[in-house]
């Protein structure tokens, strides 16, 4: 369907294997190569929508010398956002259960940053979702943290497990946003890339 892209070899950098199912689900061949031991740290001045664009680049820098002229780069970086303060992978358990306990009855937003580079162009975007959770019970925290990965996703929570099924009351925008990529909108930049 990307017929503007069959003469470049796609790479997706990352990690997760939502962003690897997502990109699937576009029909067009890629490999994935796992992003080294990368600093993730940013500016503290940074806010919102800048942290995960500033992250999806920072991770793409980070393939420069592997970059050759049909090489296409996808790079991404998700970010949890509420009351200004930035939700990202939990270091472990206790914390996984405070960002829990953070977004309990509260409407937060989800950011991703993505990266689309070749030796000769880039281009950056962010997509927002607005998510709406239910009150959760220290229980279904528990539950949650024992039965699931938390560790691995931004503000602790994977929407397309048990949590998403119980705690999400409503959402605007998009919900593989939410998982970790927004497809449909990678899809229309990689169309006029």
């Amino acid at each position: 369907m990307l017929e503007n892209l069959k003469k470049y070899n796609i790479i997706l950098a990352s990690q997760s294997p939502r962003r690897k199912e997502l990109l699937k689900g576009l029909d067009i061949p890629f490999t994935v190569m796992t992003i080294p031991d990368l600093d993730e740290s940013y500016p503290k001045e940074l806010q919102a929508e800048a942290i995960p664009m500033y992250l999806a680049e920072k991770k793409s820098q980070a393939y420069n010398t592997l970059l050759n002229d049909n090489t296409l780069l996808i790079t991404a970086d998700t970010i949890v956002w509420l009351n200004n303060k930035e939700l990202g992978k939990p270091k472990n358990l206790t914390e996984a259960k405070e960002m829990l306990s953070f977004l309990s009855n509260k409407e937060h937003e989800v950011i991703t940053g993505v990266c689309i580079m070749t030796t000769k162009k880039k281009k950056s975007f962010y997509a927002v979702s607005k998510v709406k959770f239910a009150s959760l019970t220290e229980a279904e925290i528990a539950y949650y943290l024992t039965n699931y990965n938390p560790l691995d996703k931004a503000g602790s929570y994977g929407v397309q497990e048990w949590i998403g099924y119980t705690a999400v009351e409503h959402m605007e925008g998009s919900y593989f946003n939410v998982m970790g990529l927004p497809i449909q909108r990678l899809y229309q930049e990689l169309k006029s890339f």
